[in-house]
């Protein structure tokens, strides 16, 4: 492969967002998968090996696609309310886009290790990730799954009734996408 970029975006797979419940009343609450509707990822290849790679997300993307447990399901009008309260949380305005952007990549049994920086919300850390990528013949398949802590990024995790309903500081993302083969 000569030198090149890919560029994948959500047309070419998908970044899921899991939160969890805590609080004493945690089974009141719902655990959510949110989907982030607009992001790209680049990553640039000397020969056959990649040599960096970036994920820029828009943080004003974020679709509750559902919530699980709780008293009652999820209504339209809920998920309406919990993306208002996410992007009031992320604080949008401000801070209008997540990146990743990995520095190094090395190779895995399965993959790659990328080292680089995560910043959200203003704030920037080391962060490594493991990235899954399996040959299907005409495509390569890659995916991800890492956890994140909110309050390391200054993120105050949404509650209500006074704390006894809390979404968990600890949110899953996965990030799975398809590349056919040039």
């Amino acid at each position: 492969m000569a030198d090149t970029v890919w560029t994948l975006d959500a047309s070419d797979g998908e970044l899921l967002v899991r939160t969890g419940v805590t609080g004493r009343a945690a089974r009141m609450g719902h655990r959510l998968t949110i989907a982030m509707k607009r992001w790209t990822a680049t990553v640039r290849w000397a020969g056959d090996a990649p040599v960096s790679a970036e994920l820029v997300v828009d943080v004003d993307s974020l679709d509750v696609l559902r919530g699980e447990g709780g008293v009652k399901g999820l209504s339209g009008t809920e998920k309406t309310l919990v993306r208002s309260n996410a992007l009031r949380a992320l604080d949008a305005g401000r801070f209008p886009e997540i990146r990743f952007t990995a520095d190094t990549i090395a190779n895995t049994d399965a993959g790659y290790r990328l080292t680089g920086t995560l910043q959200i919300h203003g704030k920037t850390h080391d962060r490594e990730i493991d990235l899954r990528t399996d040959d299907l013949g005409d495509a390569w398949r890659m995916s991800s799954q890492a956890t994140v802590r909110q309050t390391d990024f200054g993120v105050k995790p949404y509650s209500l009734l006074m704390g006894s309903v809390k979404v968990a500081d600890d949110v899953t993302v996965s990030f799975s996408a398809q590349r056919t083969k040039e």
